[in-house]
C-alpha cells in the first residue's frame, strides 16, 4: 500500500510562485511514476505533469511549472511560477506504474492519490 500526502498550497497573487510537496510512504518501490493533477470547481481532473525517468508537462503549464524529486526523502515537488488565476484548483499527486505515454497523462494510469492541496491564485 502507498500513502501520499500533499502540502504547500495556499493563496498567492498572480505572477507569484508556490512549491507543492508530495511525500510518499509505503510500498513506493512498486511505483515508477508520480503525477500531478488538478481539479478546479466545476471541471474535471486535469493532468499537470508527471515524472518517471523523464518529466513531461501539460501545455497549459509547460515553461512555468517544474516537477522534481528527492528520492532519498521519497518526495516529489511541483514548483509553480508565473501563476495565473486559471491555475486555481485543488492539486493532487498520484503514484502508479503506467507504462505508456497516454497512461501517464490520465487519471486511470495511477493507483494511489493524495488528499489534495488547495492553490488559489488571485488576480
Amino acid at each position: 500500500q502507498v500513502q501520499l500526502v500533499e502540502s504547500g498550497g495556499g493563496l498567492v497573487q498572480a505572477g507569484g510562485s508556490l512549491r507543492l510537496s508530495c511525500a510518499a510512504s509505503g510500498r513506493t518501490f512498486t511505483m515508477n511514476t508520480v503525477g500531478w493533477f488538478r481539479q478546479a470547481p466545476g471541471k474535471e481532473r486535469e493532468f499537470v505533469a508527471f515524472i518517471s525517468i523523464t518529466a513531461y508537462y501539460a501545455d497549459s503549464v509547460n515553461g512555468r511549472f517544474t516537477i522534481s524529486r528527492d528520492s532519498a526523502e521519497n518526495t516529489v515537488y511541483l514548483h509553480m511560477t508565473s501563476l495565473k488565476p486559471d491555475d486555481t484548483a485543488v492539486y493532487y499527486c498520484a503514484a502508479g506504474s503506467p507504462i505508456t505515454f497516454r497512461q501517464r497523462m490520465g487519471v486511470r494510469g495511477y493507483d494511489y492519490w493524495g488528499q489534495g492541496t488547495q492553490v488559489t491564485v488571485s488576480s
